[in-house]
């Protein structure tokens, strides 16, 4: 079995919805996960060449994870390092899930990584010299889905198999609700570290002149473009909250693994709205304190449709 301290390392903020979940999703979901993050470790190391790392994607792909061992050692945080390293013990536990499990969890990986090289060989440059930005809004959409859209549908797929009470709802519904959540997350991700992105090569937002982008005190060139996508991840988010309400109470701990990673991307969304999100020096983050209320309250009315819709109401105004 995995062990609790290595999904910590990598996620704090996922380890809190996994360790929430019914005890029946934990292995598969938290096996997905280290996989994903581990193949988001080799798109972005520098220990190796673009080529290799492209190489190493698509040995991944095929369920080849041996040859990511021999980025271990250039991995500069202990966690990347142990997880790299952990990659023979997490391949053993995907053989040995069921049939129906695996296959969910080699899908969700395939996916993923198809994104993961669609962003490197996207984004051939390294640095700010070599900006590109992508082409159009339905290339951004198609990204988002790549890399996290298709991780709401994973989620819906799993709960089905293993809840009964999950597989009783419309499954259709809840798969295009979870796609929008998992999109509105990668949106949310993408608008806040957009400075950060501009400065390694990349643009994610369809931007004519991504060069200008650089420069903070341009932003009132793409504000508008800015807050289309703002609002886009909103109404994302809005159609996670759907899914949430879709869950009946007694799923109180599926909906309670929804809702915080919701509440804190509409607090960030929040922020940003009054942030400039081209200037490195502004790191906008939900403070912890705010993220404390939000888990304490999130506990006292997860059953309640009521003070959800009133929280919800409450966390998403202006």
């Amino acid at each position: 079995m995995i062990p609790d301290d290595l999904l910590r390392g990598v996620s704090r903020s996922f380890y809190l919805s996994l360790r929430v979940l019914p005890a029946e999703l934990r292995p598969q979901i938290g096996l997905a996960y280290l996989l994903a993050r581990a193949s988001d470790t080799v798109a972005d190391t520098k220990a190796v060449p673009r080529p290799r790392r492209l190489e190493l994607l698509g040995a991944m792909r095929q369920g080849d994870f041996r040859p990511v061992a021999e980025l271990a050692r250039g991995q500069a945080l202990p966690a990347e390092r142990r997880l790299l390293e952990s990659l023979d013990a997490c391949a053993a536990e995907l053989a040995a899930l069921a049939p129906g499990d695996r296959g969910l969890v080699v899908s969700l990986l395939d996916t993923i990584v198809s994104g993961q090289i669609f962003d490197l060989e996207r984004f051939p440059g390294e640095s700010e010299r070599e900006l590109t930005a992508l082409s159009d809004d339905a290339e951004l959409d198609r990204y988002a889905y790549l890399v996290a859209g298709c991780v709401g549908e994973f989620w819906t797929r799993m709960c089905a198999a293993h809840l009964p009470a999950f597989a009783a709802l419309d499954q259709e519904e809840m798969l295009r609700l979870g796609t929008r959540l998992g999109k509105g997350l990668q949106l949310v991700n993408i608008l806040r570290d957009m400075a950060g992105d501009l400065r390694i090569g990349r643009c994610y937002l369809p931007a004519s002149e991504p060069r200008r982008l650089l420069d903070p005190g341009n932003f009132a060139e793409v504000r508008e473009l800015y807050g289309r996508w703002l609002d886009a991840a909103l109404g994302h988010l809005d159609a996670g909250w759907a899914y949430v309400l879709r869950l009946p109470p007694r799923l109180w701990r599926v909906r309670l693994a929804c809702i915080w990673p919701i509440w804190i991307g509409l607090g960030t969304i929040a922020l940003l709205r009054r942030a400039n999100p081209l200037d490195p020096s502004q790191r906008v983050v939900v403070p912890q304190w705010r993220v404390n209320v939000m888990l304490g309250q999130s506990w006292l009315c997860a059953r309640s449709d009521r003070l959800l819709g009133l929280a919800y109401r409450r966390l998403r105004r202006p």
